[in-house]
C-alpha cells in the first residue's frame, strides 16, 4: 500500500481492549473515506480479527501495523489482547504494553506519519511522537460524563460534580471483586490527565453533544482542552453470513415488532452463578421474548445446561433463546423484533442502543458502567436495574418488572419514544461530528506547517 496522495497520514494505536479497538477502527474508516491514509497499530491478535472486518476498499487506505510486546512466559503472544485475558494477567499485559514503547518509536520512526491518534493507556506513545516531532491527539473511548467528573475528582477533591452524582456502587460481586475504589479511581484518572496535557489542542471523544454536551463542555474548562466529540461510531449492520448469526437472525424473523429484549453484557463482563440464576427467573417472569448471550471466563467455562436454573429451557420454549459466546450485537439490535436492551453499559453498547433507537434495561457491573447507567437514565432513554442494598445482588422481581416497564407497558412509552428520537437525531446528523474531527485535524496540520 502506498500513502502518496493522501490529504494526511495519520498512525492510530488504540489500548488492546475490543471496547477501545472497535471505535477507533471505525474512526479509521471515516477519515480514510475523507482522503486520510491510516495506519492503524495493535498487536499481531488483535489484527487478525480487525482485518476481517475490512473490505478490499479500506484495505487500500487501512494498513495493519504489528506492535510486538516483550516475550514473558506468563503472557504468550495469543494473550497479547484483553479479549479471553484471565483477570489475573492484566497488569502483566499493561506492563507489557508499557514495554512495547521502544518498538513504537521505531515505528514511528519508520512510517513517519503526520499525526498519532492514542487512547488513554499510554501515556508515553504522545512523548515518543513529541520526540520525533509528530503531533499527538488523544481519544477517549469512554462517554464524557465518566472522563469528565473523574478530571474533577482529581482538580478539585472533596467538591461535588456539578452536573451529576459521583456514584460508583460497590457491588459485592465474586467475593472480594468490587467496583474500583476512590484512590484507583484517582490513580488512573490521573494517568488520563496526563495523557490528556500531552494532547495537541484538541481532545477527541466518542460522544455526541444531545446527550453530553454540558458534560463535553465542562471538559475542556477543566483541561484547558478542546473536546470535539465525533459522533457514535457504530458499525452500520450487515447481512450476518456466519451460520450463528442465520440462525438468530431467522428466530427473531418470527417474533413481533418490538416483542424481544436482547440480553448481553460485553466481551469482558461475565455474571456470577448467582446472578446467572437471577437473570433467567427474572426473564422467566418478565413473560417478554428475550434472545440471551452467555458468556463464560477463558478457564470458567461450564455447559449452559448446568448453568441455569433446571428446567428453565424447557419453560421459556419458543419465547427465549440461549446463544453461547457470541451473537451479531448491531444486527440483532437493528432488528424490528426488539423492543429492550438489558445491557451492561459498556460505552459502546449504550451508544449502538441510542443510534439504533432500543430502549435500555441497564444492568451496570464495573469501571465506567453505573455512571453510564445514570446518564442513560438522565437523559430518558432507559432504566436501571436496582440491586439488593445488603448484598449488592440481582433481584429476579426487580429485573423482571423493568424488562416489562422498558418494552410492553404503557408508563415505559415515553422511554421507547425518546429511544426513537435520539435515533432520528443520529440518522439526520449523519458524520455532521466527522465533519467537524476533519476541520480540526486540517487545523493542526496546516498549524504545523
Amino acid at each position: 500500500m502506498d500513502a502518496k496522495g493522501y490529504t494526511m497520514k495519520i498512525l492510530m494505536q488504540p489500548w488492546l481492549a475490543y471496547g477501545h479497538i472497535s471505535p477507533f477502527l471505525e474512526l479509521a474508516k471515516k477519515l480514510s473515506d475523507r482522503n486520510f491514509y491510516i495506519y492503524f497499530c495493535s498487536t499481531p491478535i488483535n489484527l487478525n480479527s480487525i482485518r476481517k472486518k475490512l473490505n478490499h476498499k479500506y484495505l487500500l487506505s487501512i494498513q495493519l501495523v504489528e506492535l510486538h510486546l516483550p516475550s514473558l512466559p506468563a503472557l504468550p503472544p495469543h494473550h497479547h489482547t484483553t479479549n479471553g485475558l484471565p483477570p489475573h494477567l492484566m497488569t502483566t499485559l499493561k506492563t507489557a504494553f508499557d514495554a512495547a514503547a521502544p518498538d513504537f518509536s521505531e515505528i514511528l520512526k519508520t512510517l513517519t506519519p503526520d499525526l498519532v491518534i492514542y487512547d488513554q493507556n499510554q501515556p508515553w506513545a504522545p512523548a515518543l511522537a513529541s520526540s520525533h516531532n509528530i503531533p499527538a491527539i488523544q481519544f477517549l473511548t469512554f462517554g464524557a460524563a465518566v472522563v469528565s467528573s473523574g478530571l474533577h475528582m482529581i482538580k478539585n477533591p472533596g467538591e461535588a460534580y456539578p452536573y451529576q452524582e459521583i456514584h460508583w456502587r460497590n457491588f459485592k460481586r465474586r467475593g472480594a471483586s468490587k467496583l474500583p475504589s476512590r484512590d484507583e479511581i484517582t490513580k488512573e484518572m490521573n494517568r488520563v490527565a496526563e495523557s490528556v496535557e500531552r494532547s495537541c489542542d484538541i481532545v477527541l471523544i466518542k460522544s455526541f453533544r444531545e446527550i453530553e454536551g454540558k458534560h463535553i463542555d465542562y471538559f475542556s474548562t477543566l483541561s484547558g482542552k478542546k473536546m470535539v466529540p465525533v459522533g457514535p461510531l457504530v458499525e452500520d449492520p450487515t447481512s450476518c453470513e456466519d451460520e450463528n448469526g442465520v440462525k438468530i437472525i431467522r428466530w427473531l424473523d418470527k417474533k413481533d415488532k418490538s416483542s424481544t429484549v436482547f440480553v448481553s453484557f460485553g466481551s469482558e463482563c461475565f455474571l456470577t452463578k448467582e446472578e446467572i440464576e437471577e437473570m433467567a427467573y427474572g426473564l422467566e417472569l418478565s413473560q417478554v421474548n428475550f434472545i440471551w448471550v452467555v458468556r463464560f471466563p477463558d478457564g470458567e467455562k461450564v455447559s449452559v445446561d448446568k448453568a441455569l436454573p433446571e428446567g428453565f429451557l424447557d419453560r421459556v420454549e419458543e419465547r427465549g433463546k440461549i446463544v453461547e459466546g457470541w451473537a451479531p450485537q448491531v444486527e440483532i439490535l437493528s432488528h424490528s423484533s426488539i423492543g429492550g436492551f438489558v445491557s451492561h453499559c459498556g460505552w459502546n453498547s449504550a451508544i449502538e442502543s441510542m443510534k439504533l433507537g432500543v430502549p435500555i434495561v441497564a444492568v451496570p457491573m464495573q469501571i465506567d458502567q453505573p455512571l453510564n447507567a445514570r446518564l442513560i437514565e438522565e437523559v430518558g432513554v432507559g432504566v436501571e436495574v436496582r440491586r439488593d442494598e445488603s448484598s449488592g445482588g440481582l433481584q429476579r422481581e426487580e429485573i423482571a418488572q423493568v424488562i416489562r416497564k422498558v418494552v410492553l407497558e404503557k408508563d415505559g412509552e415515553g422511554l421507547r419514544t425518546k429511544a426513537r428520537e435520539f435515533s432520528d437525531i443520529i440518522r439526520l446528523k449523519k458524520d455532521e461530528e466527522i465533519d467537524g474531527v476533519v476541520d480540526e485535524l486540517m487545523r493542526l496540520l496546516n498549524k504545523g506547517k
